[in-house]
Parts: C-alpha cells; sequence; structure tokens
C-alpha cells in the first residue's frame, strides 16, 4: 500500500486524478449535449478545410507541452544499447497495430456487433456500420505509441529513465513517417472511407507542428534561461496545459455523443473491453520477451511500458479530423483515455513487483 501512495504522489496534481476528469468531462458534455444541442456543432463550424478552428488550437496544446519536453540530443545515445530500442520498435510498430486490429475486430465486430448500434454518417456523407467505426478509434490508438505519459510510469517503474526518452524521441519521429501509411492501410482493410490526404496532414498538423515548435522553443529558451530555469519553471507550468486541452475537448467530444450515451451506456464498457485486454497482452509480450534477450530489468520494464501505453493524444487529434466529433471513432478514442491511467498503473505495480525475476 505504501508504494502505491508513493507513486501516486510522484504524479501531478492533474495527472493522478486524470481518470476522475474525464468521468467529469463526460458529465459535464453530456449535459452541455442535452442542454444545448447546438453548441458543439456550431464550435465545429468554425473551420477551415473541415479542421475545426477551436478544435485544433485545443489539439495543438495537447501537443506542445509533451513535445517541448524531449531532448532530441539522446537520441545519439540509443545505439549504445540497441536491444531494448529494437525491441521496442518492433512491438510498437510491428506487432501492437495488428493485435490491436486483430482483437478490435474479434470483439466490436463479432462477439459484440450485434450489441452495437447500426449505422453512422461520415465527413463525406457516406453510410458506414458503427462498429467499424469503433473499431476505426482502436486502430487509431494501437498505432500511436505513448511519447507523453510514458515518461512518468518508466519513472515509477524505476526503470532507466534514459532509455525512456530515447524511445519517447524515436517514436515521436517514426510517427511523422509511420503513422499515416500503416493507419489508412489498416482503416482501409476495415473498409473505412477514408482520404489519405486527410491523415497525412493530420500527423503533420498535430505532430510535425508541436514537434517542430517543440524543439526550436526548447533550444531557445534553454540558451536564453538555461536548462534549471526551463526544467523547474517553464515545463512545470505548463505541465497542467496538455491535460486541460485534452479535457476541454472532450468536453466538445461528448456533448457531441450525449444521447448515444444516455440511451446506450453500454457501449462504452463494451470498447473498454478489447482496449483493456489489448494492452494487457502487449505488455505481458513485451516483458517477456526482454526476460528471454536478458535484458536487464531498468529496461525491460520501460520497454513493456512503452508498448502497452497508447498515445492518446494523437489518436483523438486524428478521429476527429478524419471522422469528426461525432463518430464512433472518436469516442473509442476517448475510452482509451478513460482506462489508460488506472490500468497503466497497475502494470507498473506488476514491474515493482516482479523485478526479481530479472536479476
Amino acid at each position: 500500500m505504501e508504494k502505491v501512495i508513493h507513486e501516486e504522489r510522484n504524479l501531478s496534481f492533474f495527472e493522478r486524478y486524470l481518470t476522475l476528469w474525464v468521468l467529469a468531462c463526460i458529465l459535464i458534455g453530456i449535459l452541455l449535449g442535452k442542454a444545448f444541442p447546438e453548441f458543439a456543432h456550431t464550435i465545429d463550424a468554425i473551420s477551415i478545410y473541415h479542421v475545426s478552428i477551436p478544435i485544433a488550437v485545443c489539439l495543438f496544446f495537447m501537443m506542445y507541452p509533451i513535445m517541448v519536453k524531449i531532448d532530441f540530443a539522446e537520441v545519439i545515445n540509443a545505439g549504445r544499447s540497441a536491444k531494448p530500442v529494437f525491441l521496442t520498435l518492433f512491438i510498437n510498430w510491428g506487432v501492437k497495430p495488428f493485435t490491436m486490429f486483430a482483437i478490435a475486430g474479434l470483439f466490436l465486430g463479432v462477439l459484440f456487433k450485434d450489441l452495437l448500434p447500426g449505422f453512422e454518417i461520415t465527413k463525406d456523407g457516406s453510410e458506414v456500420e458503427l462498429y467499424r467505426s469503433y473499431i476505426s478509434g482502436c486502430i487509431l490508438l494501437g498505432i500511436a505509441p505513448c511519447t507523453a505519459m510514458v515518461l512518468i510510469w518508466g519513472h515509477l517503474a524505476k526503470g532507466n529513465d534514459g532509455h525512456t526518452l530515447v524511445m519517447v524521441a524515436i517514436n515521436s519521429l517514426a510517427m511523422l513517417f509511420l503513422y499515416a501509411p500503416l493507419g489508412g492501410w489498416l482503416l482501409g482493410i476495415n473498409k473505412m472511407p477514408i482520404p489519405w490526404q486527410t491523415i497525412v496532414l493530420s500527423v503533420l498538423i498535430y505532430v510535425g507542428l508541436p514537434l517542430f515548435c517543440g524543439y526550436y522553443s526548447r533550444k531557445e529558451i534553454i540558451k536564453r534561461k538555461g536548462f534549471k530555469w526551463f526544467e523547474e519553471k517553464f515545463i512545470h507550468y505548463l505541465t497542467p496545459v496538455s491535460i486541460i486541452a485534452l479535457l476541454c475537448t472532450l468536453v466538445l467530444l461528448f456533448s457531441f455523443q450525449g444521447n448515444l450515451i444516455l440511451d446506450q451506456p453500454y457501449i462504452i464498457l463494451l470498447i473498454a473491453i478489447p482496449l483493456f485486454i489489448q494492452t494487457c497482452f502487449i505488455f505481458a509480450l513485451t516483458y517477456a520477451i526482454a526476460k528471454w534477450l536478458k535484458l536487464p530489468y531498468k529496461d525491460a520494464a520501460p520497454s513493456a511500458l512503452v508498448g502497452a501505453s497508447n498515445h492518446f493524444e494523437v489518436a483523438i487529434a486524428t478521429s476527429v479530423v478524419l471522422f469528426g466529433l461525432s463518430s464512433g471513432a472518436s469516442i473509442a478514442t476517448v475510452v482509451g483515455v478513460l482506462i489508460e491511467v488506472p490500468v497503466m498503473l497497475m502494470l507498473v505495480r506488476v514491474c515493482n513487483r516482479t523485478k526479481h525475476l530479472f536479476d
């Protein structure tokens, strides 16, 4: 119990209670959607080329605080311990997207298919089965390796913080080149209509732009104010910005989905089940392979945690741009946020209790 309390105290106020904030935003969004049905539609209508300006602002401020924390000079040191880096890259891009597609397809497309609503209208006006939209949201989660809170999970698991940071940097760069083609291919298999130009543009805007701004602003701030001021002052006040922007986006999402959730609240649970299974499976697989490769615990733990966690900010951003606020895909990505913190804290505890296996 003391260990769990210690872990929770290492999280910031916003991060510690993220699940509660998400639940509160769900409730606020649902009530807002009921009281003012046109609110989300009016906000979403403020757009340029189908990109909502208010949502774009919120999503940028979700991503920028994450990117500005990354020291990309650490990528150079990755070659000194190539084995855990290759393991994490293999899991993130060679295994995880396909197991997510398979598990989500099995549960939402087969086992739970008859329990889900019928159809939805996409942004281009075509009609698709709603279960495919939920699977698409899961796919967008599965191809987005975590580059944010995984730094916290690795630290709490007493892993190699340098390795975790290297993976954050490498995954951020890899997403620029792999997220769009891999996502477009899997969404195509799922028979979801998707414009390739939109998914490429969304990755460039919501990953590339914050990455560019984060890199150069970090460099300039450290040059002018010093690294100590950057770490103790700038980052300290910037950290809650990402979560506040995320929560504002969630209010809009659920104001659109209020009627569906009130009529069929079990949908959230049905989506959460395959996401939970996927997270635990990828963690166990990566942890087992790390043991087989004889990696030390300090590298095995963050490798498994990076593989298990998802970059839900990018997934939400992409689903909103591709399918809209009212889509089932956007709801599926939000469910990913809902389960992320409690599940990852559980896996951190598993790591801390099994580290003796790597001695």
